[in-house]
C-alpha cells in the first residue's frame, strides 16, 4: 500500500509540473525558480566565506586555515549519512592499506555514531577480539583523550600504532552501569579473510571474516583443499560463515557469490542517475559443482556479506541460518581528490538483491532463525540495533527492521546456529522451536 501511495503522489506532482510548464508563463516561472535556487546557494556560500574570514581575523588564537577547511568539509559530509566521509591524505592511505589486508593496530571494524566511535565487529584472532571487545561497544576515550570532536579518521589514526605498543580504551557497553577500561597491546594485523576446515569428514566449513583483495583467492584455495581432503561422494556440502563480517569490497562480494553460482544476477545498484544504476552478474561458474550450501548470518553481517547472502538465497542456492543481518545497503563510491588532497567516500546508490529487494535498513532475514544461548553476564549486550538505528541513515524502501543478535559462542559445541547447519546438511532436523521463517530444503 505504501508503494501505491508513493506512486500516486508522484503522478499528481508530475501532472502539476506539466500544467505549470505548459501554461503561458510556464517557461519563465521555471527559469525564475532555478535562478532563485542558485541565488540561495550563492547566499549560503557567501555566508560561509564571511564566517571563515571572521574566524581568521577574530578568533582568540591564529587558526590553521587547512584545519578549518578540513573541518568544514567533514561537517558538510557528516550532514549526509553515517557512511559518507572525507579522508585526508593519510586517511586515504590508511584505507588503501586496510583493503590490501595488512595494517598495524587493534583489529576492530568501527563506525562513527553520535560523535563517538562504535564497534561494528572485532576481527577474529586480533588483539581487540582477545581483549574481549564486542560488537556494539562504544569507545569514548583513547589513552585518556576524549573522542568527542574527532573525525572517524582521526580516531582510527590514534588507535593505530607500532606493534607491541600499548593503548587504553574507555568503553561504554550496553548493560554495564559504568564505563569499562580495556588495555590492548597493538600487533601487526594480517587479516586472513578466509579460514576453513573439514568437519567430521563430510562437511566443508569456510569462515569469511571480511571482503578484501585476498578474499576470493582464499575462498578458492579453501574449496580446493576441502575437495582434496573429502572425496566428492562423501562431501555432504559446505557451511559458509559470514557472521560478524562487516563487509568490504563490492567486486569481492560479486566474485565470492559467483563461486557458488553458474549464472544470474548477484546484486544491482540504483542511484539518482542512470550512471549509478548497474547490474552485476555471476561469472566463472560454480566451483563447488552444485554441492548443498548453508550460509550463517547474524546482526554483525553487513554490506558485502548481505550481498552474498541475498544473492545465494534469491537464486535458491543456499539456506540461510542465524539472525537478521545489519541492513547496510548503501553504496559508497571512492572519489580520489588529487595528489595530497585525500579522497571522498560518497554514498551514491542503494544495493538490491536479485529479486529486487532493498537491503538498506531492512537487512536479510534468515530462512531458519536460530538464537544463541547468551551467557548471563553478556545478556542485553550482544544485540545490534542495525542500520535502522543509526542517526541520519538512508530511509528504507519499505518497513525498517531492527538489528539482531550478534553473539557467536567461542566454543563450537555451544554454537547452535553452526550445529543446526551441520544437522541440516547431514539430513537431520533443526530444532522446531528455532524456526521462524519458512523452512526450505537445501538445494542440490
Amino acid at each position: 500500500m505504501r508503494r501505491n501511495i508513493a506512486f500516486l503522489l508522484g503522478t499528481v506532482t508530475g501532472a502539476c509540473l506539466t500544467v505549470l510548464v505548459a501554461g503561458p508563463q510556464g517557461t519563465n516561472l521555471v527559469a525564475a525558480a532555478k535562478a532563485a535556487a542558485r541565488s540561495d546557494t550563492y547566499n549560503q556560500l557567501n555566508l560561509f566565506g564571511s564566517v571563515f574570514e571572521r574566524i581568521k581575523t577574530s578568533y582568540v588564537e591564529k587558526p590553521d586555515d587547512s584545519k578549518l577547511m578540513e573541518g568544514a568539509i567533514n561537517g558538510m559530509i557528516s550532514a549526509l549519512d553515517p557512511h559518507s566521509r572525507y579522508m585526508n591524505d593519510k586517511g586515504w592511505s590508511d584505507m588503501q592499506e586496510t583493503t590490501h589486508g595488512e595494517f598495524g593496530g587493534l583489529g576492530i571494524e568501527v563506525t562513527m555514531e553520535d560523535g563517538l566511535v562504535k564497534v561494528v565487529t572485532p576481527i577474529d584472532e586480533t588483539p581487540a577480539a582477545k581483549a574481549g571487545m564486542l560488537s556494539g561497544d562504544v569507545i569514548t576515550q583513547i589513552d585518556d583523550e576524549q573522542i568527542q570532536g574527532m573525525s572517524l579518521e582521526q580516531a582510527v589514526a590514534r588507535m593505530k600504532g607500532p606493534a607491541n605498543s600499548k593503548i587504553r580504551l574507555k568503553v561504554m557497553r550496553k548493560g554495564s552501569a559504568a564505563p569499562i577500561d580495556v588495555a590492548i597491546v597493538r600487533e601487526i594485523i594480517r587479516v586472513r579473510p578466509v579460514r576453513f576446515k573439514a568437519d567430521g569428514g563430510d562437511i566443508g566449513y569456510i569462515r569469511i571474516t571480511r571482503f578484501n583483495e585476498q578474499t576470493t583467492d582464499g575462498l578458492k584455495k579453501a574449496i580446493a583443499s576441502i575437495s582434496k581432503e573429502i572425496p566428492p561422494e562423501k562431501l555432504a556440502g559446505y557451511v559458509v560463515d559470514l557472521r560478524n563480517n562487516p563487509g568490504g569490497l563490492l567486486d569481492q562480494a560479486v566474485s565470492v557469490s559467483s563461486a557458488f553460482m553458474n549464472r544470474g544476477e548477484v546484486v544491482s545498484t540504483r542511484g539518482r542517475t542512470s550512471e549509478e544504476t548497474q547490474r552485476f552478474t555471476a561469472r566463472g561458474g560454480d566451483i563447488t559443482k552444485g554441492k548443498p550450501l548453508v550460509v550463517l548470518i547474524n546482526g554483525g553481517s553487513a554490506s558485502a556479506s548481505e550481498i552474498v547472502a541475498g544473492a545465494l538465497r534469491d537464486h535458491k542456492r543456499a539456506t540461510l541460518i542465524g539472525t537478521r543481518t545489519f541492513g547496510k545497503g548503501s553504496v559508497q563510491t571512492i572519489i580520489p581528490l588529487g595528489a595530497g588532497n585525500g579522497a571522498l567516500a560518497l554514498t551514491t546508490a542503494r544495493y538490491f538483491t536479485p529479486s529486487g529487494r532493498s537491503i538498506q535498513a531492512q537487512g536479510i532475514a534468515p530462512d531458519i532463525e536460530v538464537l544463541q544461548d547468551v551467557p548471563d553476564e553478556l545478556k542485553g549486550r550482544t544485540d545490534l540495533k542495525g542500520e535502522a538505528s543509526m542517526r541520519g541513515h538512508l530511509a528504507a524502501e519499505g518497513t525498517e527492521q531492527a538489528g539482531s543478535q550478534a553473539w557467536v559462542p567461542p566454543n563450537e559445541k555451544d554454537d547452535k546456529a553452526l550445529n543446526a547447519a551441520f544437522n541440516l546438511l547431514r539430513g537431520g532436523s533443526v530444532n522446531a522451536t528455532a524456526v521462524t521463517a519458512a523452512k526450505r530444503a537445501v538445494p542440490n
